[in-house]
Order: structure tokens, then C-alpha cells, then sequence
């Protein structure tokens, strides 16, 4: 099947161009609302699928919750840094604070399906983060990536109920931006872009 030209093409370049990653902290009131949400989260789903596995899942961590996340986030630094002090403990739980919509995206590497590598299992989720984040672009929010050592914390394990073959990636927020930011420096293709 042959798709007819369109002039959408520049448009999705436009919002490719527009799309900024923001600090979570940066990240303010309003996000997107549930009905909304859901159809962000649909866009991931159309992401590519090496044997329709779909080998990833987003958890979302509503406001009830985040003060959970800050004892997790606040227990895996006092498991780095046995002599943190009370500041950075309390630091370390605001963090759960920050951005009025938070998601977690779970990578799912199935003993099952491991006919797939790891690998493009990781591609399709990257493709699915990509897709919601341009929706939520698209869609007049500002977005987010975060991660870091408590990732892997066995509290976030418990917090996320991630089973044995699953892995949490990053934080994705969702809110509108506190700030305007300037479109960073676009390298030439010539850069990223060889020939054999």
C-alpha cells in the first residue's frame, strides 16, 4: 500500500524540532488529565514489536503515592551513603514531589520470549517513549526523563511490583513547563549519518 504525500510531513518535523526535555523540577501543574493520559499511553502502543511482544509497560505514580517513592528514593541513598545526613534525606523524598504526572517505564525481558534479544526489547521501548513523548508534545505538555541509582533499588522493585524479568528504565513527567527553553544545537547529518 502506498501512502499519498502529504504536507503532515513538515509538521511532524516541526514537532520533532519543538520537543524539549525538561527537568522534572521543572515541571508544573497542569498535566494531563486521565482521559488524556490514556491516549498518550496509546501512542506508545504503536511503537515497533519484533514479535508483538510489546516488552515494556508504563506504571504511574499518582499523587497518593509519591510520598512512597520518597522513602524509597530516600532508602536508596541511605543505602549508598550510610552517612548522608537528615538534609539530603529529605532532598532525595522531595524528588518524588517534582512533576504532576510521573510515569515509570518497565522494560519486560520475558524468559519466554527470549528469542528476541534484549536489545530490540529495549529499541521498541525507546520507540514507545518516543511516541508519548511526542503525543504529549503534540498534545501542549511539556515532558521529562529521569533516572538513577535508585532505579534498581529493591524498594522500587516492592513500589513498582516488577517481577523477576522486568527492569525499571527511567521516569517520564508530564506537566507544562515552568520555563521557556531554546532549542538546542542541531548537528549536521553528515555527523550521525555514514555510508558503507
Amino acid at each position: 500500500m502506498t501512502i499519498p504525500p502529504s504536507d503532515a510531513g513538515g509538521d511532524f518535523q516541526a514537532l520533532v524540532a519543538a520537543r524539549r526535555n525538561f527537568t522534572l523540577r521543572r515541571l508544573h501543574a497542569p498535566g494531563p488529565d486521565a482521559q488524556t493520559l490514556a491516549r498518550l499511553v496509546e501512542a506508545a502502543a504503536h511503537a515497533p514489536d519484533h514479535g508483538l511482544l510489546r516488552p515494556w509497560r508504563f506504571v504511574l505514580i499518582p499523587q497518593e503515592r509519591r510520598a512512597d517513592l520518597g522513602e524509597v528514593f530516600a532508602d536508596a541513598l541511605a543505602a549508598r551513603d550510610p552517612g548522608c545526613g537528615e538534609e539530603a534525606l529529605a532532598t532525595a523524598r522531595d524528588k518524588a514531589q517534582r512533576a504532576p504526572c510521573l510515569l515509570v517505564a518497565v522494560l519486560r525481558d520475558d524468559t519466554a520470549a527470549r528469542a528476541v534479544p534484549v536489545t530490540e526489547k529495549l529499541v521498541s521501548l525507546g520507540c514507545a517513549m518516543q511516541n508519548l513523548l511526542l503525543a504529549a508534545s503534540a498534545a501542549g505538555f511539556a515532558t521529562g526523563l529521569a533516572s538513577g541509582a535508585a532505579m534498581d533499588a529493591p524498594g522500587m522493585r516492592r513500589l513498582l511490583r516488577l517481577e523477576a524479568h522486568e527492569r525499571a528504565i527511567c521516569f517520564i513527567g508530564l506537566g507544562t513547563a515552568a520555563i521557556e527553553k531554546l532549542p538546542r544545537p542541531t548537528p549536521d547529518a553528515a555527523a550521525y549519518l555514514s555510508s558503507i
